[in-house]
């Protein structure tokens, strides 16, 4: 049987797929969440452990930057990866604009303002029928706070000094789901066209009502695409 390895979103764990996890598991498919995003330096570095500690063919499921590690891990080892799902992603480089605003955060987090920085951001990273839910972003803040700033601090750089993966895009054959919300203020849908324009086997699904965190905002719809697109994957 293959194996589905979810990929978190930056500072994220095993918590970003709590709805996805059992929905996949009830449908009969062997699922792990990777943790190699905790564990190493850079984006090629965690790609090899990824490809070291998961043995066969593997379905790779990333969010965000775990969609990051999902490229570059496909993009080390095209004959290990079955299928990419994409969610909420984008292939390019940080702008200058985006690494001048993650090394300001980085300031902030080593000076003891995590909690401040996230809650300004939960407004960019959910819809904005969400991000006035004051539940739902105590609850994004709570989990990224337990990851913690040391984390935080290091998968930022981590995503700075990652490479445009837009080259590599045309050269994958795998079958590749590609979704992002409709009002995600992250990593704009465009970012998701761009992805989806490129690479031969892709397929882009928008989720309504939905920012950068969809599988929380939307789980059920999320559930719905992933399961779908998992039945149509080749047989292995």
């Amino acid at each position: 049987m293959r194996q589905i390895v979810l990929l978190p979103g930056l500072a994220c764990d095993a918590a970003l797929w709590r709805d996805q996890i059992p929905a996949l598991g009830a449908a009969g498919h062997r699922v792990v969440v990777a943790d190699v995003a905790t564990r190493h330096a850079s984006l090629p570095e965690m790609a090899r452990a990824l490809l070291a500690e998961q043995p066969g063919e593997l379905v790779l499921i990333g969010s965000s930057m775990g969609g990051m590690l999902a490229l570059h891990a496909q993009h080390a080892a095209p004959a290990r990866v079955a299928g990419m799902a994409l969610l909420s992603t984008t292939a390019q480089a940080d702008t200058p604009a985006l690494i001048k605003l993650r090394s300001d955060a980085i300031v902030e987090f080593q000076q003891g303002r995590a909690e401040l920085v996230l809650r300004a951001n939960a407004m960019f990273a959910f819809h904005p029928d969400h991000a006035v839910n004051a539940a739902r972003v105590d609850d994004y803040v709570g989990h990224v706070l337990r990851i913690g700033a040391d984390q935080l601090i290091a998968q930022n750089r981590a995503v700075m000094a990652r490479a445009d993966m837009r080259p590599w895009l045309a050269g994958v054959s795998c079958p590749v789901l590609v979704a992002c919300g409709d009002q995600d203020l992250l990593t704009p849908l465009a970012l998701s066209r761009e992805i989806a324009a490129a690479v031969p086997s892709a397929r882009l699904q928008v989720v309504a009502q939905a920012g950068h965190l969809m599988t929380w905002e939307q789980p059920e719809r999320v559930n719905a695409l992933l399961l779908q697109w998992l039945a149509a994957l080749p047989p292995g």
